[in-house]
């Protein structure tokens, strides 16, 4: 469906350009000259990047509990399925805002201001996550990064052609997903000699969780096409996910994962959570670069 102009705003410099929905503070698109590295939100998955707050992930039952009350909450939270408000609509930048309202406040009793920022600088893209406590009481909270990439990249040939290539080594074993939480059960890390060679067998039962990679960025390429590097920043945890038989790729640095299978109680006491305190912000950022075809 085409988006109204009023409700997206292209920024560029250099020859990088990014789109921007209010809706949901969605990068809808970004590439250098005419090509274009996103997914476009086909039928497959009709998101292209998704913003994860006030959780990442699923809820036991969908259920938030909190001093006594439960507050039906589903997976990944309300922030990507609200409108934003514009603050700045720059040549180069850009950034939207989200409050609490009645409407969050009743599935989600917390008072916070949400910060989307995005600007293009130096052949790059950059996007910022800001989480500020405006309320009395601790703001437990969660913000994660989802945007979904071309798989096959333009130019990049067969699909198990492509390949992630890890900063660091990354040989911890990796949680099982089972009904969108997190099991007891691991499987060894498919990453060997920093390198992940892609193939839609590794999504058969879910994303490939990283709970706190060595990495700090990556680079998705496939000989031929131009390729990606991403690099993050107060995310301490990483996801990949794709579902079989589509044509996208999702690289997602998070702060917060799913809720543990066995595990009940208050929200505030989640693992992975971050706890603000009145005031306090929580800063977390993307910087997304296009690579010279290999």
């Amino acid at each position: 469906m085409e988006i109204p102009r009023l409700d997206r705003h292209t920024i560029s410099h250099d020859g990088i350009h990014a789109t921007v929905r209010a809706m949901g503070a969605e990068l809808c698109a970004f590439g250098q000259g005419a090509g274009e590295m996103m997914w476009q939100a086909g039928p497959a998955w009709p998101r292209h990047a998704p913003v994860l707050f006030p959780i990442v992930g699923r809820l036991k039952n969908d259920t938030l509990t909190h001093d006594g009350r439960d507050y039906r909450m589903t997976q990944h939270g309300f922030a990507r399925d609200r409108r934003f408000a514009w603050g700045a609509r720059e040549a180069d930048r850009c950034s939207l805002v989200l409050e609490d309202d009645a409407e969050t406040r009743a599935i989600y009793p917390f008072a916070f201001h949400l910060e989307l920022a995005f600007q293009v600088e130096a052949g790059a893209l950059i996007v910022t996550y800001t989480t500020t406590n405006t309320g009395r009481v601790t703001l437990p909270a969660s913000q994660g990064a989802h945007p979904a990439f071309a798989w096959p990249l333009p130019g990049g040939g067969a699909k198990d052609a492509h390949r992630l290539t890890f900063e660091a080594c990354e040989p911890a074993p990796m949680p099982r997903v089972a009904a969108g939480l997190l099991g007891d059960a691991t499987h060894p890390s498919p990453i060997h000699d920093r390198v992940l060679r892609l193939d839609e067998a590794l999504f058969a039962h879910d994303a490939l969780i990283l709970p706190a990679p060595a990495s700090r960025w990556v680079r998705y390429t496939a000989p031929g096409a131009a390729g990606l590097d991403m690099r993050w920043h107060g995310f301490p945890s990483f996801g990949i996910w794709m579902r079989p038989g589509s044509d996208f790729l999702c690289l997602e640095p998070w702060s917060g994962m799913a809720s543990p299978a066995d595990w009940d109680g208050d929200f505030i006491d989640k693992p992975g959570l971050t706890l603000l305190a009145p005031g306090a912000a929580m800063v977390s950022s993307y910087e997304l670069r296009i690579l010279d075809a290999a």
